[in-house]
């Protein structure tokens, strides 16, 4: 397949390979189709577990699988690596980094990246991570400021180095969090016999008024209980002022001295240009039909983070989670073979499944619909869960192993500095135009 479709068959152009776009690709298999998918990288990322490849208990790779190889069986499937820098609806054309590319359909799932709420010192000086690229960072930042604490000569300039500030009590900052404090409680004097536990400090903050927001007020105060009882300091209601890459400072006059903040507070859409302003929602999101549809279009579809669908049952859209996506992808799929075959179509409609955090060794909190449960089998749960939901048969078995040996051990993991953190590398992902869910 060429940039440019020469076959009788419809092309279906699909911006971003995450969770929704690898759906939409699948449902088109075997369908009178040709599907090209555009990404700036050559894999998928299953981004449920970034945070442990940012703690150095998994691998970049183990998380990752090639896009090519997930398709490898199905015909009318092609991949380019590339970038969108332009939507142009009226020819339905698209500027990418690798020349124009003309779509009879096209499907926008690129997801989102962080939401830094206009605040400029905290997006230059903090950590954020919605990509590989990010978690590596965030790991050989966490690494490279301990090793640099062994090296000063008082507690007073060690403290920074050795304080974490989790912003954004999701499940990303509960997650991330809850690994900090097993750092600290099994893993750092052994690493570094010259410092003690206490030494290192964890808070975990956040605007609202509870952990895990979105979750049962079961789970919250359960996942609060989990985190305080292994040494996490959790202030709620705390909003940030400012962050000059020393210093955090919220609203109400309480400092933090810190090296290390991790951004977790929100996301927002990442959208190419071309679409119309008129079309774009709370959160860079773009508003679509009950198909998923961009309104105003007839051949462009929306899906996952980007897509704001606002009706009666949903006026604030759907939820951010891997399952909105992959229930888009699948609908979206659907949808435009019933368009191609002159059929009717259906109003997408979400199915919750529930919802899963893990914040630590035997710890998790659980929410599938009415029923609701805490502790270690909901940990199992959530292992189980993530564990079939990787693709690649190699990715299971080396996270399985990995997770078996953290378990058995308490120190799982390499936690090696390959490259040395350079900060003017901290927004490699950030405001690219196709940042992948």
């Amino acid at each position: 397949m060429n940039l440019t479709n020469s076959s009788k068959f419809p092309l279906v152009v699909i911006i971003g390979g995450g969770f929704g776009g690898l759906q939409v690709a699948k449902k088109l298999k075997d369908k009178p189709v040709d599907v090209l998918m555009l990404d700036k990288h050559n894999y998928h990322t299953f981004q449920p577990l970034l945070y442990q490849v940012a703690m150095g208990s998994l691998e970049s790779e183990s998380i990752a699988f090639s896009l090519r190889k997930n398709f490898a069986s199905q015909k009318n499937f092609r991949f380019r690596i590339a970038e969108v820098t332009r939507i142009n609806p009226d020819n339905n054309t698209l500027d990418t980094t690798i020349g124009p590319v003309t779509y009879d359909y096209l499907v926008i799932a690129t997801g989102s990246t962080t939401n830094f709420f206009g605040n400029k010192d905290v997006e230059k000086f903090s950590m954020p991570m919605k990509s590989i690229p990010e978690a590596l960072n965030l790991r050989y930042s966490i690494l490279q400021n301990i090793e640099e604490a062994l090296l000063k000569p008082s507690k007073e300039e060690r403290d920074p180095y050795l304080t974490f500030v989790l912003v954004g009590a999701g499940p990303t900052g509960v997650e991330l969090s809850g690994s900090l404090a097993e750092l600290r409680n099994h893993i750092l004097t052994k690493d570094y016999p010259e410092l003690k536990r206490e030494d290192m400090k964890v808070y975990l903050v956040d605007f609202l008024p509870k952990v895990l927001g979105p979750f049962s007020d079961e789970a919250s105060a359960s996942a609060k209980d989990f985190l305080t009882g292994m040494g996490v300091e959790v202030l709620l209601g705390m909003k940030v002022e400012s962050y000059d890459g020393n210093e955090i400072r919220f609203e109400g006059g309480k400092t933090i001295r810190t090296k290390n903040v991790i951004w977790s507070a929100g996301v927002m859409g990442v959208i190419p240009e071309g679409i119309d302003d008129d079309m774009i929602e709370k959160g860079n999101k773009i508003r679509t039909d009950n198909i998923c549809r961009v309104v105003g279009t007839t051949n462009i579809f929306a899906i996952g983070d980007v897509a704001a669908m606002i009706t009666k049952e949903t006026p604030k859209g759907h939820p951010g989670v891997a399952q909105v996506a992959i229930q888009m992808g699948q609908h979206v799929g659907k949808t435009i073979a019933q368009l191609i075959n002159g059929e009717l179509t259906e109003p997408f409609k979400y199915n919750d499944k529930g919802s899963l955090a893990t914040i630590g060794r035997n710890k998790a909190v659980a929410d599938l619909g009415k029923i609701k449960f805490q502790g270690f089998f909901a940990w199992l749960v959530w292992m189980f869960v993530h564990l079939i939901s990787l693709l690649g048969g190699r990715n299971k078995v080396i996270v399985f192993i990995n997770w078996v040996s953290s378990y058995i051990t308490y120190n799982g993991g390499t936690r090696l500095i390959i490259r040395k953190f350079e900060r003017e590398g901290l927004t490699e992902d950030v405001h690219l135009p196709n940042t992948v869910d």
